[in-house]
């Protein structure tokens, strides 16, 4: 192919990482609350490890094409990591849950380092181990697809989603030990009775709303500049 064909090609392989992360992020509010916090999570698990064995075995097989497929199915997952700070910030107790929030972000950037690490020529980023780099996002989700099993659901999802009271207390004293707990789920049922009086906002209905005008200018903008600082085309 021409080089004009090999940049769009590479261009393509590059941009659909955001179309997969748009279909993911988009399913990302449904499946929390159709299956749990802790299944959407396991769920989010297999587009991984797919898009990892699509991309890995590409060079092997000789199709760039699967590594399109490979980057989209990571964008799907990528798309799912709202998953995250919500079940880390339901599980853990009230005074840790803003630090357990910034956590995420702080691990998301300590991947994207190691990931610039790994990337060098001098490690994985040679020609003949670039598809063991690309393969490499497949392992954290190895890790998580064995080890989540074993941490209890979110107590708020089985209090106010299911309705499951001996459910929510279980987990708790899995997650917080042994205790009184009655505080916290008091303000889980407060929460829910809360959420039972709140209508649920569409896209369009959100935008019209001038109660949320500016913290929706304010999400706008900060998203644009990150866009905008140059780290995508880096």
């Amino acid at each position: 192919p021409s080089a004009e064909m090999i940049a769009l090609m590479w261009s393509f392989i590059v941009s659909i990482y955001s179309i997969g992360g748009l279909l993911g992020s988009s399913s990302a509010g449904y499946l929390s609350v159709r299956f749990g916090r802790k299944k959407a999570m396991l769920l989010a698990n297999i587009p991984a490890l797919l898009g990892a064995a699509l991309m890995g075995l590409s060079r092997l097989c000789g199709s760039f094409e699967m590594i399109i497929a490979g980057r989209l199915f990571s964008g799907v997952c990528g798309g799912k990591l709202a998953f995250v700070p919500v079940y880390a910030g339901e599980i853990s107790p009230k005074k840790f849950r803003g630090f357990i929030n910034v956590t995420s972000t702080v691990f998301l950037a300590l991947g994207k380092t190691v990931a610039r690490i790994l990337g060098l020529r001098e490690l994985l980023g040679s020609q003949s181990l670039w598809p063991m780099l690309m393969a490499a996002c497949g392992f954290p989700a190895l890790v998580q697809l064995v080890a989540l099993p074993f941490f209890p659901e979110s107590p708020p999802y089985l209090l106010m989603h299911k309705g499951d009271q001996e459910g929510c207390k279980k987990a708790i004293r899995q997650l917080w030990g042994e205790g009184q707990h009655q505080a916290e789920i008091d303000d889980i049922m407060k929460e829910k009775a809360t959420m039972k009086n709140t209508k649920i906002l569409s896209v369009l209905e959100l935008v019209k709303e001038p109660a949320f005008r500016w913290q929706l200018y304010m999400i706008v903008i900060l998203t644009a500049t990150i866009q905008l600082c140059g780290i995508n085309a880096v």
